[in-house]
């Protein structure tokens, strides 16, 4: 069962209810001091995933690698296309009613939304790991942060927040199955490697999210495409020359 993906999405679509509910009843402060807790919570699960980690120099060179070809790819632009796409019938459903927001804010904002909650890092990494452990640790603490940041983002933008949760309970599921293939190719070292490169995208969302530095979270996205075959490959070939 995608527990995790099931929660995660469910605590999008109510948090976007209540944000909705709930409107501009928060200072401009408030959520910008509440986004800084987001971001320190999202450093600490990622500081808990990268510390069991089995082979550091196959997960720098993933990262290294990974976020070259995701730079290379304009991985980070061919999502925010995406994630335009996917907001036309989404503000079409659900139009801008917020007479203080422009309609290219509403649409600008709506955007950002949809890639953090549907091409996050942590998102595609616990999707993963949901299907190939079984563990929803990752997935249950981000539905905690995503909760709450839907009711913020929908204090602006309204109801259409909610929506969100169903292109990202489907894109997480796809995630979900195909970890179960993955699996059986896998040892428990690779999976080490495999949290600890998610926990690395993780870290870097946190700076992202207090706005200490943006990091290209997107396109480092392939890291966790090429950190299982680099930890075999390191451990197999390279371990044994040392």
């Amino acid at each position: 069962m995608p527990t995790g993906v099931i929660i995660n999405a469910a605590s999008v679509l109510f948090g976007g209810l209540l944000g909705g509910f709930l409107d501009d009843k928060f200072s401009e402060q408030f959520k910008n001091d509440i986004t800084l807790i987001f971001g320190v919570c999202s450093m600490g699960m990622g500081i808990y995933s990268i510390a069991p980690m089995k082979y550091m120099p196959a997960v720098i060179f993933a990262l290294v690698i990974g976020t070259g070809i995701g730079l290379w790819m304009h991985l980070g632009q061919w999502i925010n296309k995406g994630a335009m796409e996917m907001q036309k019938p989404i503000s079409k459903l659900f139009p801008n009613t917020k007479t203080e927001m422009s309609h290219e804010d509403f649409i600008n904002t709506l955007v950002t939304v949809i890639v953090l909650f549907c091409a996050s890092g942590t998102g595609i990494y616990g999707s993963l790991d949901n299907g190939m452990t079984g563990d929803t640790t990752i997935l249950i603490s981000k539905s905690v942060l995503d909760f709450f940041t839907a009711a913020i983002f929908a204090c602006n933008l309204g109801y259409v927040v909610s929506i969100i949760a169903i292109p990202q309970f489907i894109l997480f599921y796809i995630l979900f199955l195909l970890a179960k293939f993955i699996f059986p190719l896998t040892n428990p070292n690779m999976i080490l490697d495999f949290k600890a490169c998610g926990g690395f995208l993780m870290l870097a969302t946190g700076f992202r999210m207090v706005k200490l530095k943006m990091f290209p979270i997107a396109d480092m996205i392939p890291a966790m495409v090429i950190i299982m075959p680099l930890s075999w490959i390191w451990a197999n070939w390279f371990l044994p020359l040392l």
